[in-house]
């Protein structure tokens, strides 16, 4: 697969149409493949909950290919103990996410994509992964949640 504009322009339109505002395009055949490739387009309407993975084989790697993504490290208390933003024309492309650090990422501009690598087999984040402190998707006070987590960012 050649990944180029107009797979982007899909990803992303499918993304604008889904319910949770983002959408992945798996480069791998199964969810018990020994690695996980993806690309995932995301919104910024789209929150994704504070997580960690445990598994120690689970680091992630992220690459922007466009857009501008938000990426926060929490305490295991909820403060913010790291944030970067991605930006590929300020030159900031990636980050390297390690297990057991509980983090998110958070959409800051329309047509967002990026290419994410793990450890297989897909696995849903556990209860035990989720951040306790943050609100799960879905929940009501979610929304609220991810508009600070945008100002912090200056969105």
């Amino acid at each position: 697969m050649i990944i180029n504009e107009a797979m982007l322009n899909a990803l992303s339109q499918d993304a604008v149409s889904s319910q949770r505002r983002r959408k992945n395009l798996n480069f791998h055949r199964e969810d018990a493949a020994v690695c996980n490739r993806l690309l995932n387009a995301i919104e910024p309407e789209s929150y994704v909950q504070p997580h960690r993975h445990l598994d120690g084989n689970k680091d992630e790697a992220v690459i922007l290919l466009r857009g501008r993504l938000g990426v926060l490290f929490f305490s295991e208390e909820g403060e913010v103990a790291m944030s970067a933003v991605l930006d590929p024309a300020k030159g900031m492309y990636g980050i390297d996410i390690p297990h057991g650090r509980i983090h998110t990422l958070v959409s800051l501009e329309r047509g967002t994509v990026f290419f994410e690598s793990k450890a297989g087999p897909y696995v849903p984040i556990g209860e035990s992964e989720r951040a306790a402190w943050a609100p799960r998707e879905g929940d009501k006070d979610a929304a609220a949640y991810l508009d600070g987590l945008r100002k912090l960012f200056g969105s």
